[in-house]
């Protein structure tokens, strides 16, 4: 199966060329960006050495989807997908920071609370919570976005605003905007009998100084699922939920001794391993679209999405 794990094209009216760990944006004119979502995996902030086949069709046919049952509630950056692989949008000025919102502690939360901490991001937790139980209510925790391969680091609120990294009008925008799109996807999630965990969103703002969500929303990449059926009783029991997301892949990288720490050596991923996180991947989009999933043709993935995109912006001239 082949998969595409980087890009360097050349589009008419081309301005520049940003890698991020999963996607490589194309700035095109002043008022457009060419998102392409590459099969490249990314864990504890390390890109891994393998593509995952059909990862970022998948992920961008979701991110898409979700977008669209969004909009109502939250503007966002997407005009059109021209290719599976492919959103097209308005450029826009992102803020600096991821806004991580939590209903439950799981991931990185449960790993911060078992260690002993009871603040996080400027929230206190509760004492005597259990992993994988609800918060009395969602709790928002950001990260600050990292550049240069550097770690996503938690940031409270006060020091966002004390920074001045967004100010507090606009922090206000988009803290609504994150409670707004979370209550929205828990709601999609639990009519496909799932329970949204957790997940993140980034925003940005167009050059009419709009607010917008960019970037994804509700993908696996970006959020974790509980399977609804059984939760209740596998919290009463202590035992591990059955989740829809990629925690499986940084559970396989901690069991191996792995988790982006210097020194740590990236454990081999074996094409049935490969295999296996891609078939968990369309497991995923099966689920939490409801439908079967397509895969497109990767004969030549770099010559398609060349092709579709290319056509795409001379319909625009």
């Amino acid at each position: 199966m082949n998969s595409i794990t980087s890009t360097d094209f050349s589009f008419e009216n081309q301005k520049s060329l940003y890698k991020g760990k999963v996607r490589d944006v194309y700035s095109i004119g002043e008022d457009l960006l060419v998102m392409i979502t590459t099969d490249r995996l990314s864990a504890f902030d390390v890109i891994l050495p393998k593509g995952i086949p059909f990862k970022g069709q998948i992920l961008n046919q979701i991110a898409s989807e979700c977008m669209e049952q969004t909009k109502d509630i939250v503007p966002n950056w997407l005009l059109a997908t021209p290719d599976p692989n492919v959103s097209v949008g308005m450029r826009c000025t992102p803020f600096k920071v991821e806004m991580v919102i939590r209903g439950y502690l799981a991931g990185h939360a449960a790993r911060e609370y078992q260690a002993g901490k009871r603040t996080l991001c400027g929230v206190t937790l509760p004492e005597g919570l259990q992993e994988n139980a609800p918060f009395p209510s969602p709790i928002i925790t950001p990260s600050t976005k990292a550049e240069n391969g550097l770690h996503d680091e938690d940031i409270s609120r006060e020091n966002i605003l004390k920074r001045g990294i967004v100010s507090e009008e606009d922090y206000a925008v988009i803290e609504k905007y994150t409670y707004d799109l979370f209550k929205r996807g828990s709601q999609l999630a639990l009519q496909r009998g799932l329970i949204l965990v957790d997940t993140k969103y980034e925003f940005g703002k167009t050059k009419e100084g709009t607010i917008v969500l960019i970037d994804e929303a509700h993908t696996p990449d970006s959020s974790r699922y509980f399977y609804a059926d059984g939760y209740e009783e596998r919290l009463k029991r202590g035992e591990p939920q059955k989740q829809l997301s990629k925690e499986f892949v940084r559970q396989w990288l901690i069991e191996n001794g792995f988790q982006g720490r210097p020194g740590e050596k990236i454990p081999e991923m074996t094409p049935a391993h490969v295999a296996s996180i891609s078939e968990r991947y369309i497991e995923l989009y099966e689920h939490l679209l409801g439908k079967k999933f397509i895969k497109s043709d990767t004969t030549n993935i770099q010559e398609r999405i060349y092709k579709n995109v290319s056509e795409y912006l001379r319909s625009l001239l």
